[in-house]
């Protein structure tokens, strides 16, 4: 039984596979035929392409012909185009340069005849200075004066006739230019001051800090002065305690560094705790306080006037202002005033507003850093504008308000005048007795150094100045030029708020007896 399953087993495998081998061969044949015809439709597809790629070749080909001889065609234009044109430049050419030689040979006749006119001209100035030496050298001899004499003569003559005429003349001037500027303005000057009316009394710098009790005193100085020494140290501050009750006196010429100081002691008095690790705390915190101010106030000037596109660092230094004072006066609230008095003005006069309240802002900017740097607040405001690339006018503005470069735009004017009026207006500066004095000293020596005065007296302050002069050395023309030659060296040699009357009196009595 298992022999015939083998038996059957390997029966059924041989004729499976005769069934598969001749499914196999048949396969091939049919793939064979296929090879073949695919290769003879390749062959086909190959020749048709090939022509047709003959075809396209033979027309581009024609084409091309085509194009090139239109292009040959063109270009054989443009050269007949361009030969025609170039001709007609050249006769062109021709015709101006024979018009240039017909104007050369015009110019050279012209030439000789002007040469010919300048030798004859020579010949008879030649003629006529030896006449007028002759004519000279017989008028010398019958006067029995010289050239040089005489013209002294002509002029001393004429200068006695004319003095008269000159004063008569600058007084007429003078009146009339003030019947029709002063009046003006007045009402502008006026008008501004009104338009901007701040307080009349500024505040000034505070350099004592009060303390709740004597106590306190010893504290700030510390064992062995330790405390004192550091707040000096990190500071920049001379700190003076002396008798005074409850106080402690800061002294230094740095404005915020001595508020620097003054926040830092009443921060330290209000706390208790007094040791030199709390002492650079609380300066620290002071340093940070006093710089955060000042941009607050720099920012504050600038939204209140109106001033923008202002580089920051103006900005912060207009902040640093707040502490700086200029007798007695605020530098900051001095120069807010001044940027309205000068856009008021401005306004008047129909200039540009905008720029003249910036130049009024900016004008005293270098009192900010004054104290630290070498060199007047006039220069160093101007080097810091043209730093930060302001405006030519609003630099000249700034260089010019105290007369040390020439005014080159009306708004550096308003500047100064607005300057002017800031500083002149009643409790706006304080200055001291000595400073005072030296003042009113220098107004006399001024004004006695003129020849025939006889007399000088400083009054109102040294706001008026009353010059008595010799009635037999100064006529009475001769006072009108005097007063002005006055006015004009106290303009030139003295520093001074508002302006200076110069009034001139001559007195000439005459006494006689009846007998």
């Amino acid at each position: 039984m298992l022999l015939g399953f083998v038996l059957g087993a390997m029966l059924l495998f041989w004729l499976t596979s005769s069934y598969y081998k001749k499914g196999l061969d048949k396969g091939r044949r049919e793939l064979e035929q296929d090879r073949v015809r695919f290769r003879e439709e390749s062959e086909k597809t190959l020749a048709a392409n090939e022509k047709a790629a003959e075809n396209r070749k033979r027309e581009l080909l024609l084409q091309a012909k085509e194009e090139v001889h239109k292009a040959k065609l063109d270009l054989d234009q443009s050269v007949r185009d361009r030969r025609a044109e170039l001709s007609k430049d050249f006769n062109r050419m021709e015709q101006r340069e024979e018009q240039l030689g017909r104007k050369l040979s015009a110019v050279e006749r012209r030439e000789k005849e002007l040469d010919g006119r300048a030798r004859s001209l020579e010949d008879r100035e030649l003629a006529i200075k030896q006449a007028e030496e002759e004519k000279q050298a017989e008028l010398e001899r019958v006067s029995g004066l010289s050239q040089q004499e005489a013209q002294k003569q002509v002029l001393d003559q004429a200068r006695l006739e004319y003095r008269h005429d000159m004063a008569v003349m600058l007084r007429q001037m003078e009146e009339e230019a003030k019947e029709t500027a002063d009046a003006r303005a007045k009402e502008i000057i006026v008008g501004s001051i009104q338009r901007y009316a701040s307080d009349y009394v500024s505040d000034a710098t505070v350099s004592v800090v009060n303390l709740p009790n004597e106590e306190m005193k010893g504290r700030i100085i510390g064992r062995e002065g330790r405390n004192i020494r550091t707040l000096e140290n990190l500071t920049g501050v001379d700190l003076i305690i002396d008798d005074t009750p409850e106080a402690v006196i800061l002294s230094s010429f740095d404005p915020i560094r001595r508020e620097i100081a003054r926040l830092a002691i009443e921060k330290l008095v209000f706390d208790g705790r007094i040791h030199p690790a709390r002492i650079e705390e609380m300066v620290e915190k002071a340093r940070r306080e006093v710089d955060q101010t000042m941009k607050e106030a720099g920012e504050q000037a600038v939204f209140e006037t109106g001033v923008v596109g202002l580089h920051p660092e103006i900005v912060k230094l207009l902040g640093r202002m707040k502490y700086r004072t200029s007798y007695g006066q605020n530098v900051l609230q001095h120069s807010i005033e001044v940027c309205w008095l000068t856009g008021a003005m401005a306004a008047e006069l129909g200039l540009d507003v905008a720029l003249a309240k910036r130049a009024g802002l900016l004008h005293d900017l270098g009192k900010a850093i004054d104290f630290e740097l070498e060199g007047s607040h006039v220069e160093l405001g101007a080097d810091m504008a043209r730093k930060y690339h302001e405006q030519e006018i609003v630099i000249n503005a700034i260089e010019s308000h105290h007369g040390d470069v020439e005014v080159i735009h009306p708004i550096a004017a308003l500047v100064a005048a607005a300057d002017a009026i800031s500083a002149a207006r009643p409790g706006a500066r304080r200055e001291n007795v000595e400073t005072y004095i030296k003042r009113i000293e220098k107004l006399e020596e001024i004004a006695s150094s003129f020849t025939g005065v006889e007399k000088v007296y400083a009054v109102q302050a040294g706001r008026e100045i009353r010059v008595m002069v010799k009635p037999d050395v100064v006529k009475d023309d001769e006072m009108i030029l005097k007063a002005h030659e006055v006015s004009k060296k106290i303009e030139d040699e003295l520093s001074y708020p508002g302006q200076i009357k110069v009034q001139m009196i001559r007195e000439s009595r005459v006494v006689d007896y009846a007998k």
